[in-house]
């Protein structure tokens, strides 16, 4: 099943898939930054040097890799001022300077239900499918999204933002290399899942509930 949503002058397109193991079904959906709650992690990376090499780099507790091919490949993407300040990134912000049609990975603290960037490509105009969010459990796939860049302003670029009905752990992020000489990303939100109440909790809430509604109940 496909669904096609809008945000802003971005148009993406969503898929759902069936996560494995389990049977149970987990859709991905396209958000945007009002949909991070308060207190959700949001990293900015500043602090780092110009020039920190990004594969490997641990930060915030999330740790990216970078491949090419399938191999880790340093030089290839750091800590720099990419393209200056736009809508959605700021320096210092991760930019790739070298090989910019690899993988950038996000192995996270924990599980996550909602993830999202900015983004900019060293490009102009508006560029379909400019980036793409794939979210794993492990290895296993739990949904993925493509997003279009317009002009914001200097760059093509925007916000890509993703929720997921069922928490991921690891997210792999590329860019169209292919219109894009370059690729910048800067300002990750991360959310955590909601606690949900243990059933005995439910239970007893369900209990005083009733209890209050048999006492409010007038008499004969």
């Amino acid at each position: 099943m496909k669904v096609l949503s809008k945000i802003g002058s971005a148009v993406v397109g969503g898929l759902i898939f069936l996560a494995g193991g389990s049977g149970a079904m987990a859709a991905v959906i396209p958000v945007g930054i009002a949909a991070f709650p308060g207190g959700s992690q949001l990293i900015t990376f500043d602090g780092l040097a110009n020039g920190t090499e990004v594969n490997g780099l641990t930060f915030d507790g999330v740790t990216f890799t970078y491949t090419v091919g399938g191999a880790p490949q340093n030089g290839q993407v750091q800590i720099d001022g990419g393209p200056g300040t736009t809508n959605n990134i700021s320096p210092p912000n991760i930019v790739s300077v070298g090989n910019n049609s690899g993988t950038l990975t996000l192995t996270l603290s924990g599980p996550a239900m909602l993830f999202g960037y900015g983004f900019a490509l060293l490009a102009s105009g508006t560029i379909a499918d400019a980036t793409t969010i794939s979210l794993f459990s492990s290895s296993t796939p739990v949904g993925s999204l493509s997003y279009a860049a317009s002009p914001d302003p200097g760059f093509s670029g925007g916000f890509a933002g993703i929720e997921s009905t069922a928490p991921f752990d690891t997210v792999a992020l590329t860019f169209n290399s292919n219109v894009g000489l370059a690729f910048a990303l800067d300002n990750i939100r991360i959310a955590a899942p909601v606690a949900v109440p243990e059933a005995s909790t439910l239970l007893l809430l369900t209990s005083a509930l009733g209890l209050l509604f048999i006492r409010g109940r007038p008499l004969g």
